[in-house]
């Protein structure tokens, strides 16, 4: 004999508390609820304001970093990606910038974001010796902390698209490094949306990372390549 499924109007009178004194204390809950959801994405927005610049009027520094994006099945940028390097490359011949480090995935021996980066900026009239690569940058809370910690610099022009930027310059700002972002051009497809709203979720771990600061993946020894990059100009 099956019973009568329940309307759902009664399962929420259920659950609602059947006092006025308790509702109210459950709305205020929810609204708490909602704030302290929403603390993280405002900290990474504050954080960040007055720090945005574009490429013609970006501060004059030592180093740009960009953060990896993706590639395509064939090895190539991912077209986020592209328009980052577009903008890091554009940052050096303007000469905002000496030295472009890229920072990436390169977890297997079959997915090299920093040597796709290298390629793509060369062909781009980056010189070789003007980029540096960093191999373990698994996520931007790594990649700022190895920009600090491994590869010592302490003042860069942080290129990404507008959705990440904040959260970049934010993370970065709380490793160390005195940090001034720079929006890429965005390609507004099914991923960019994606990535839009992954980063409303992004924000807590990245208040996570900011309040503990944990050690990188992969930290290991200091690199001198921003130094000698530097110092050849």
């Amino acid at each position: 004999m099956r019973l009568p499924r329940p309307h759902p109007s009664a399962i929420l009178k259920l659950c609602l508390p059947r006092t006025r004194a308790g509702q109210r204390r459950a709305v205020q809950a929810v609204m708490l609820l909602c704030v302290l959801a929403l603390l993280p994405a405002t900290w990474v927005f504050t954080a960040a304001d007055g720090r945005l610049r574009t490429t013609v009027d970006a501060p004059r520094t030592g180093v740009a970093v960009v953060f990896g994006a993706g590639l395509f099945g064939n090895g190539e940028p991912s077209i986020f990606l592209a328009n980052r390097l577009d903008a890091a490359a554009e940052l050096y011949r303007e000469g905002r910038v000496e030295v472009v480090l890229v920072t990436g995935d390169n977890s297997t021996v079959h997915y090299d974001e920093p040597h796709a980066m290298r390629h793509y900026l060369t062909h781009r009239g980056v010189p070789d010796a003007s980029i540096v690569s960093d191999y373990a940058g698994f996520d931007t809370w790594d990649s700022c902390v190895r920009v600090k910690k491994i590869f010592g610099v302490d003042r860069a022009i942080l290129v990404s698209q507008g959705f990440h930027i904040r959260r970049a310059v934010a993370l970065c700002q709380e490793a160390g490094v005195d940090s001034y972002g720079v929006s890429a051009a965005d390609h507004q497809d099914a991923v960019w949306y994606y990535s839009a709203t992954r980063e409303v979720f992004a924000a807590n771990k990245a208040a996570l990372d900011a309040a503990f600061e944990p050690d990188p993946q992969f930290l290991g020894p200091k690199e001198p390549g921003v130094a000698r990059a530097l110092a050849a100009r």
